[in-house]
């Protein structure tokens, strides 16, 4: 898994960047593993200015994470001609390379890849029930899904702060984008924002059987969207058909005006003029 912290993690002017093992429950006893990986922060605009920085790291179940806390500096990272970041989104790749020891448990090398919603860097955070450090925005929400299910605070209890903060955050991320969009914003770029969003927060283990069927109602929401366009296009369709439809009658109306006033001038001409009389020549 790939944390990134958009404000800086002890540095308050530097993007950090780091890769975590992911969920540690899932892991055997006394597990470790050592590991050579880079972490990319992809340029999407200018590839050659891509960043990559190489590291090797034992992970065990103390030392779970390791990368940088200064990988760039937030003033490059947040200038939007930098092209690190692109549509509010900004894209870090992971190469990694496990090297096996004997006598220790291992795990699976992996090769991910891995898109991370860029945080406004100035989201004002405050602590969430000593779980760590969330944007305030997402307070109100988590207070009240956790009152609600309370499972969602007991399968925290015994992860690292870092970790229920990432935890608490990406639910956070996803309870503010349901609470904050209207069923006419959920279009394709809203819809796979959504998915990228749930997706990652199915990443932390939380029991969310109660939040499943709202996040595919929302996901739902592209093809009514579209339908509800298609149906827009056709109405304004008939409506141009019709404002034809009148111009034409007019016109018909008036061919037809016209048509009768040449049809009685014409009557009246040959009632003024008798075709048959001789046409003479001055001679009585």
């Amino acid at each position: 898994m790939v944390i990134l912290y958009p404000k800086g993690n002890d540095s308050d002017d530097c993007l950090s960047l780091y890769l975590y093992a992911g969920d540690l429950s899932i892991f055997p006893n006394d597990w470790s593993i050592f590991a050579n990986f880079n972490l990319a922060l992809i340029n999407q605009v200018y590839s050659q200015k891509t960043i990559t920085k190489g590291y090797e790291h034992q992970f065990s179940e103390s030392r779970p994470d390791y990368g940088c806390h200064d990988f760039i500096p937030l003033v490059e990272f947040n200038n939007a001609s930098s092209g690190f970041i692109v549509n509010d989104t900004c894209i870090v790749e992971v190469e990694i390379a496990v090297r096996k020891h004997e006598h220790v448990n291992q795990v699976d090398p992996a090769v991910c890849s891995e898109i991370i919603e860029h945080v406004a860097s100035d989201g004002e955070v405050v602590d969430f029930k000593s779980f760590g450090k969330i944007e305030k925005a997402f307070i109100p929400l988590l207070d009240e899904v956790c009152s609600l299910h309370p499972s969602l605070i007991d399968c925290q209890q015994k992860r690292s702060r870092r970790f229920t903060e990432w935890a608490f955050t990406a639910l956070g991320q996803v309870l503010h984008f349901l609470k904050s969009r209207k069923v006419k914003d959920m279009n394709a770029d809203a819809c796979s924002h959504l998915q990228a969003l749930w997706e990652k927060l199915q990443t932390f283990n939380f029991e969310l059987t109660w939040l499943q069927p709202h996040i595919r109602s929302a996901l739902s929401m592209k093809s009514y969207i579209e339908k509800a366009q298609e149906l827009k296009t056709m109405k304004e369709n008939l409506a141009t058909l019709e404002m034809e439809t009148k111009s034409l009658k007019e016109k018909i109306f008036t061919a037809e005006v016209d048509l009768e006033i040449a049809r009685r001038h014409l009557a009246k001409g040959l009632e003024e003029r008798d075709l048959d009389a001789e046409l003479a020549y001055g001679v009585p």
